[in-house]
Formats: C-alpha cells, sequence, structure tokens
C-alpha cells in the first residue's frame, strides 16, 4: 500500500482513539469536556495531554503491526545516536526561545513583572510538554512524515506533512494567517532532521523545550493556550513583533528564527551527507579485470 494512502487510511482511527482517551480522561478528572468555552488548569491539560498520547500511540502501534507491517521501533525509535540528538534538540530549541524573550524583553515589547514558583505546576508543565512533544512528533514526523516519504520525494514529504501540521492548529485560540506560516515553518524545522535521519529523538527534545521555554519558563501563550508560567510577563499591546495572544510562535520575530534554524540544519545535514556518500565511495572496493 502507498504511504500516502496509508496516512489517509490513518486519519479517522486516529481521530476516534484519540476522541476516545480525551473521553476516558474526562471521567478520571470528573469533567465534562463538552462544557462550552472549557478552559482546563494545568493538572487537567496534563492528563488530558497524556491520556491523548496513549491512544496515539495505540493507534499508530496497531497501524504498524496490521498496515505498515513495520515495527514500531522503526518510526525513529533506534538508540544509535540518541543522547546526542536529545541534547541538541534542546539546546536548540532553549537557545532559540531564549534569544526571543531577551530581544523582545530589550526592546520593550514584553515587560517583567515577577516569577511564580510553584514545583507542582512547574512538574506537571514538565510532565505536559513532554507528553505534547513526543505525541506530536510520533503522528506527524514518525507516521505521517515516514509514510509520505515513501510515496515522494522527501522535500515535498516535509512540506506537505508541515502543511497538515500547521492545519491542525486551526482550533487554537488566535490562530490567524502568520500563525499559519509560523507554525509551517515549524513543522519543517522539526522535520528536517527527520528525512536525513529517520530518526525522532531530535524533533521531540527540540519540540519540548521549544515549548516548554516558550511557556512555562518565560510566560508566553504556547500556540493560543496558557498553562502555568514560572515568569510573569505583561505586552506593552499586542503586535506581529511579541506574537500577542498566541505566543511568541505568532511573531516575526520566531519566523525568521526558525528560518534561519532551517538554513543552518540543512546546511549541517546536507554536508554530512554528502561526506557520507564521498566516503562510501572511497571504501568500496576496486573493481579487478
Amino acid at each position: 500500500m502507498r504511504g500516502w494512502l496509508r496516512v489517509v487510511i490513518f486519519i479517522i482511527p486516529f481521530f476516534i482513539f484519540v476522541g476516545i482517551s480525551q473521553v476516558l480522561a474526562g471521567l478520571v478528572l470528573g469533567i465534562k469536556l463538552s462544557t462550552r468555552h472549557f478552559t482546563p488548569t494545568t493538572l487537567q491539560s496534563t492528563v488530558l495531554t497524556v491520556f491523548m498520547l496513549m491512544g496515539s500511540i495505540s493507534i499508530v502501534a496497531i497501524f504498524r503491526r496490521w498496515i505498515d507491517r513495520e515495527s514500531f521501533k522503526s518510526l525513529g525509535f533506534g538508540l544509535k545516536n540518541a543522547s546526542k540528538e536529545l541534547i541538541a534538540g534542546f539546546v536548540l530549541g532553549v537557545g532559540l526561545i531564549t534569544m526571543g524573550f531577551l530581544i523582545l524583553l530589550g526592546i520593550h515589547e514584553i515587560n517583567y513583572v515577577g516569577t511564580n514558583p510553584d514545583a507542582s505546576g512547574l512538574f506537571l508543565s514538565l510532565i505536559l510538554f513532554i507528553a505534547v512533544g513526543i505525541n506530536e512528533e510520533l503522528i506527524f514526523r514518525g507516521y505521517i512524515l515516514g509514510n509520505f516519504m515513501l510515496s515522494m520525494n522527501r522535500w515535498v514529504a516535509l512540506a506537505v506533512s508541515s502543511v497538515v501540521f500547521s492545519l491542525m492548529h486551526l482550533g487554537n485560540a488566535n490562530f490567524d494567517l502568520f500563525s499559519f506560516v509560523c507554525i509551517l515553518l515549524a513543522g519543517i524545522l522539526l522535520g528536517l532532521p527527520y528525512i536525513y535521519t529517520k530518526s525522532l529523538w531530535l524533533p521531540i527534545s527540540l519540540h519540548f523545550s521549544w515549548n516548554f521555554f516558550q511557556g512555562t519558563i518565560f510566560g508566553f501563550n504556547v500556540s493560543g493556550t496558557k498553562e502555568y508560567n514560572l515568569i510573569q510577563q505583561s505586552r506593552t499591546s499586542d503586535t506581529l513583533l511579541n506574537g500577542g495572544k498566541f505566543g511568541f510562535e505568532g511573531s516575526i520575530l520566531a519566523v525568521i528564527f526558525l528560518s534561519l534554524a532551517i538554513v543552518g540544519l540543512w546546511f549541517f545535514y546536507s554536508r554530512k551527507e554528502k561526506k557520507e556518500v564521498v566516503a562510501e565511495i572511497v571504501t568500496e572496493e576496486p573493481i579487478t579485470i
């Protein structure tokens, strides 16, 4: 079965499993998710996201076993270079968000208000964003991008999967055209290492550190949602420079940083790939006549 067709078939069962997981999470929490204007607490968001992750893992495992006929591990969970990739992704995510925060603070697009130390809030946010990173990378890079690459050129697969990734944020509060572009670029940045390595460790780590430091540490909204914040900040006004209510991911600065990071990663991986090809040619045994 063609890779793109697997993705199409995957969509409806995926939403069914995620829906069931959210119902179960609602029962555990004792809440009605259908309540209009429901705004979850950090604890509720964490439980809902962990249950969603379990639903995603379940449906992906079923498809890998019965449709793809491949192992779950082959999605990108091999242990080779895992620690290096986890560290690289973490450092890249923290670096991008920290620079953005300091620049916006320096040009007075945001203001430092104070801190709100809360061990439970910090811990719950940590679990929340780890679950978000694993869940979204498993689905959008591991399964969707991985299957698209079986049917089309890897660059086309990267572009299409990134569009799908951005469209999945349509329901987020304060999502607009600029936010769409920013999330699209984030999808390209997260997918770029995967098309070269078929490993999910760097994308997961990058996704986690970007979200965790953006929201929990530096106090931005994350894709339109607000959770616990260690640093309390305020905006002089909602502008394209600071991202407004959508968060840093809706800012011009994020678009610039993501674009530069994409170029940097592409340069790194393309050079590495060329060196590996040259090394393979050099190590080939000479043909004897």
